[in-house]
């Protein structure tokens, strides 16, 4: 069984060790539900799908909701863990079952906490959001996601990230006359039109905005390039897909105005292919604000959507908070300093006792 008393490090390892790529979280789910239920006490606990969830129901005068995904990208030759020197490396290292296991811990070891907590372990993150367990939660128990602040487990490298950035892909398509390549005057050339497109992006000036003492800057960038169809003949077809990260003081309706100023005036068609709405920081809330006296104000915005925007839309100010380097999520050396998870243990016991 896994010991959530005993040293966090040796937590993370354990959990890290239980292979649990999307959609196969049901072990490692098994076995944080029997942990949780054998070392915890003053917790009501259920099971949803592949998701535990736990909460005290004491009436303290705050609830604090710590919440972290089980699920990893699919493994790379890089399991069982292994720990080299200062590291504990691993699939899933960083991202995020070193914040797992620093609330695992945290739910059996705190005495007399001054807030009550809800932990809640989530499937499938790292798919498409449709499977996300987050949103079944939200569908099936949304009394469980009712906090006055909540805390993502993903790695920040012991800063708090306080909101996160929107995105907004589109796909802008050109069209054309088709001809063969030896007599293109016939043809009107689709990828060319696209030149535009590329030229205001390559000259396109990100705006930087300051949220509660949090900056964030934009993003405009294409990503993807279609067209062609054979060496001998003009395109009548062309599309560039073009992803907007965007501050979260701009709605998903602003951001898509905003890239169609960009390009206004061209000859193309800007369809919209998928958007997710960014979080304000809310850093101004009394609980946030406690919590970013806890870690020394070490705070700055994060860059990216995390799942922070499900409880920014559900009007729960949360931020990220978790050991690891995010730029090693995903990687074959994903990795995790053992510094990072014991100090992130200590900054969370003093905010849930102070």
């Amino acid at each position: 069984m896994l010991d959530l008393r005993g040293d966090p490090i040796e937590l993370t390892a354990a959990l890290v060790d239980i292979p649990s790529e999307s959609r196969d979280e049901a072990r490692l789910a098994d076995e944080v539900e029997a942990a949780l239920r054998a070392q915890t006490s003053g917790f009501e606990i259920v099971r949803s799908g592949n998701a535990v969830l736990a909460r005290t129901r004491a009436r303290r005068r705050m609830r604090v909701l710590l919440a972290g995904h089980l699920d990893t990208v699919p493994v790379a030759d890089n399991l069982p863990s292994r720990r080299e020197g200062g590291d504990l490396y691993g699939c899933g290292t960083a991202d995020m079952k070193a914040g797992d296991a620093v609330f695992l811990h945290l739910a059996a070891t705190v005495e007399a906490p001054v807030h009550d907590l809800t932990l809640v372990f989530y499937d499938c993150e790292e798919i498409d959001a449709a499977a996300n367990g987050l949103g079944r939660i939200e569908r099936e128990l949304p009394d469980w996601l009712a906090a006055d602040v909540a805390i993502l487990g993903e790695p920040t490298g012991g800063y708090i990230e306080a909101g996160c950035q929107g995105t907004l892909r589109v796909v802008i398509s050109a069209t054309g006359t088709r001809a063969h390549s030896a007599r293109a005057w016939l043809g009107d050339n689709a990828i060319h039109k696209l030149g535009a497109v590329l030229d205001r992006l390559a000259s396109y000036r990100a705006r930087t905005v300051d949220i509660d003492g949090c900056e964030y800057r934009e993003g405009l960038s294409a990503v993807r390039i279609d067209g062609g169809v054979a060496g001998n003949v003009i395109p009548d077809a062309a599309s560039v897909t073009v992803n907007f990260r965007f501050a979260p003081d701009r709605s998903v309706d602003a951001a898509l105005q905003h890239v169609r100023e960009v390009f206004d005036g061209l000859d193309v068609h800007i369809e919209r292919t998928d958007a997710a709405a960014g979080a304000l920081p809310g850093l101004s809330q009394p609980a946030a604000k406690a919590l970013v006296e806890a870690a020394g104000g070490r705070v700055r915005a994060k860059y990216g959507w995390t799942d922070v925007a499900r409880f920014a839309a559900l009007g729960v100010p949360a931020v990220n908070f978790g050991p690891g380097d995010p730029n090693l999520a995903h990687t074959r050396d994903e990795r995790v300093p053992v510094a990072n998870i014991t100090a992130a243990v200590e900054m969370l016991r003093r905010y849930l006792s102070a």
